[in-house]
C-alpha cells in the first residue's frame, strides 16, 4: 500500500500526551484501581506509561498484539506474539492501547489477558472509532471515521518500508552484476 494513499490524521506527541491524560482521569474518576496496567504494544507503550504517572501507579507491563503488517496490511486475525511476563492470576488489570480501529486487537489482549486466570479487566485507548465492533471502558476521544492513526505506528511503518527499500537498492547493487 503507499503511504501517500494511506488516510490517516497525525497526531503530536503533545495531542498524545493530552489525550493520555484525559484518559487517565477517566480512570481515576470511575474509582477504579487496576492491579496491574497491561500496554497493547506498540501503540499503546506511550499511552499506557502516561496514565500510569498520572494515576502514580508504578506496575506497568506489556503484551505485543499484531494485526497490522508493516505499510498497514491488514492481517486475518490479531495474534498475540509476545505474551505476558508476569503472573496476572486475580489481578485487577487494565489494558491500555492507543486506538479502537476494528476492535480485534483490544478483543485478542482481552481474550488473552483472561486466559491466563485475570480478575477484572478494564480497557482504555487514547482514540475510540465509532467503526470498532468493541468499545472500550475509557477513552479520551471518539472518532467517526478512519481518520486518527497514531503517529509512531505510521512513522514506524514508513521506517520499515524506507529499510525494505535499502535492502532492495543494496541487493541491487551486489546482486546484478553477478548475474543473480
Amino acid at each position: 500500500m503507499d503511504p501517500r494513499s494511506f488516510p490517516c490524521q497525525l497526531i503530536s506527541w503533545d495531542e498524545a500526551y493530552r489525550l493520555s491524560r484525559k484518559l487517565a482521569r477517566a480512570v481515576k474518576s470511575s474509582c477504579y484501581n487496576p492491579d496491574l496496567v497491561v500496554a497493547v504494544g506498540r501503540g499503546g507503550y506511550v499511552p499506557a506509561r502516561i496514565v500510569c504517572d498520572f494515576l502514580l501507579h508504578s506496575l506497568l507491563t506489556s503484551i505485543k498484539i499484531e494485526h497490522w503488517d508493516i505499510a498497514a496490511c491488514k492481517r486475518p486475525q490479531a495474534v498475540v506474539r509476545f505474551p505476558l511476563s508476569v503472573d496476572v492470576r486475580d489481578h485487577k488489570i487494565l489494558i491500555v492501547d492507543d486506538v479502537t480501529d476494528t476492535g480485534d486487537t483490544l478483543r485478542a489482549a482481552i481474550d488473552y489477558v483472561k486466559s491466563q486466570g485475570a480478575g477484572q479487566i478494564k480497557t482504555a485507548v487514547m482514540q475510540h472509532k465509532t467503526t470498532s465492533t468493541l468499545v472500550p471502558h475509557f477513552y479520551a476521544d471518539l472518532i467517526s471515521s478512519v481518520e486518527g492513526e497514531i503517529l509512531r505506528e505510521i512513522l514506524d511503518d514508513l521506517v520499515d518500508l524506507k529499510k525494505a527499500i535499502r535492502y532492495q537498492e543494496m541487493y541491487n547493487k551486489r546482486m546484478r552484476p553477478k548475474g543473480i
